[in-house]
């Protein structure tokens, strides 16, 4: 009795035992199986993971200094015949300069200027008269209107006293024709097909290069509408403002027939009185606005937009090939900031001056700087 007690036990002893440790087979058997399964598994997603991660390395654009002038005291030189000359104007001095670095031309003078590839001039603030230069310093015409002439590419304009009116000058001087509004101008563009201009009371005059009013326009949605920023696009079809205070907007319309109709409008952030840039591409797919911090851009054909952070007040706008260049001013920081196809920031640098400009041209940018001239050639690899 004893004995098969004891052999039961034993026996049941066993059995436990054994189910014990097959258990833990299992557990252990598990256990590599759910490693082997989570080891698969991560090599499979890693080996996923490189097939679609791996491209080729964006292309960057590179600007690869060529040369530097000083045009404080330069040495003048004759362009070659087949030589491209740009101009500048930095501080109380403007000039042309080729693009292998030579100064062909250099003036200093004491109030203003306005200047162009075509032509420059200078007056005063009493200004009686005009006179008009060709880039190689001989004079071109003179007209002989009081008021305060602007270049603009080929245009040549005259501010009248009293700032609500102007007339507008072919190249040897003459009148062609008048303009005249019942208050003041504050902004102005001029295309090759036209010019527009806006004014305090939030109106827009748009007409073509004979004088010939093509529309009227306003803005409208602010309480107080001053026009402080206009452009027209070069087909002359389509004008842009950024207008007004509380709130400030931007509005880009079409002509329609006889009547002009919003197309795109967005108000904007800040409202401030200063005069905004705005400006359209050469071949009028996009236009470029700038309030505040901001750097906006629309395309005309789609309407779709985008904002790009900028710091500073915008200075100018600079197109070359599929790129934009924007240069800004924040007191003695300037800073250029790079835009790809006209809707992606690509990069920017900055630096210290009192004066600066920018200028793009095939594959080179030029950066004025104060007393100095540099070409940075772009290439993009």
């Amino acid at each position: 009795m004893i004995y098969y007690l004891t052999y039961y036990l034993m026996t049941d002893n066993t059995f436990i035992a054994s189910h014990h440790n097959f258990m833990i087979y299992c557990y252990i058997m598990k256990t590599k199986k759910s490693r082997s399964f989570y080891i698969i598994l991560a090599a499979i997603l890693s080996v996923l993971f490189i097939l679609f991660a791996v491209k080729p390395l964006s292309t960057e654009y590179q600007f690869i200094p060529e040369w530097k002038i000083d045009v404080t005291n330069p040495n003048l030189k004759q362009a070659d015949s087949n030589q491209k000359i740009h101009h500048y104007k930095l501080g109380q001095t403007l000039g042309y300069f080729t693009e292998d670095g030579k100064i062909t031309n250099f003036v200093s003078f004491p109030f203003k200027a306005s200047v162009s590839e075509y032509y420059y001039t200078t007056y005063n603030t009493n200004n009686k008269s005009s006179q008009i230069f060709n880039p190689d310093g001989t004079e071109k015409s003179r007209i002989n209107i009081s008021g305060f002439p602007m270049i603009d590419n080929e245009n040549i304009f005259v501010f009248l006293p009293g700032g609500s009116a102007f007339v507008m000058c072919d190249s040897d001087g003459n009148r062609m024709w008048e303009f005249s509004g019942a208050v003041p101008i504050t902004a102005f563009d001029s295309s090759k097909s036209g010019v527009a201009c806006g004014f305090a009371d939030g109106t827009v005059r748009v007409l073509d290069l004979t004088g010939r009013v093509i529309q009227n326009f306003i803005p409208g949605g602010s309480d107080y509408p001053v026009i402080l920023g206009v452009a027209i696009s070069n087909a002359g079809d389509m004008i842009a403002t950024v207008s007004g205070q509380n709130k400030q907007r931007f509005v880009l319309a079409k002509k329609n027939g006889t009547q002009t109709k919003i197309i795109f409008h967005e108000f904007l952030d800040i409202s401030d009185p200063s005069q905004k840039l705005v400006k359209f591409s050469e071949n009028d797919n996009y236009v470029y606005y700038v309030s505040g911090d901001k750097l906006g851009i629309v395309d005309t054909q789609t309407k779709k937009h985008i904002h790009i952070n900028i710091s500073g007040q915008a200075i100018s706008l600079r197109e070359n090939n599929n790129s934009v260049f924007l240069l800004t001013k924040d007191q003695n920081k300037y800073t250029v900031y790079t835009v790809e196809k006209f809707a992606t920031l690509t990069g920017s640098f900055s630096f210290e001056a009192n004066n600066a400009f920018i200028h793009a041209y095939d594959d080179a940018l030029y950066v004025g700087k104060d007393y100095t001239i540099s070409k940075l050639h772009i290439k993009k690899e």
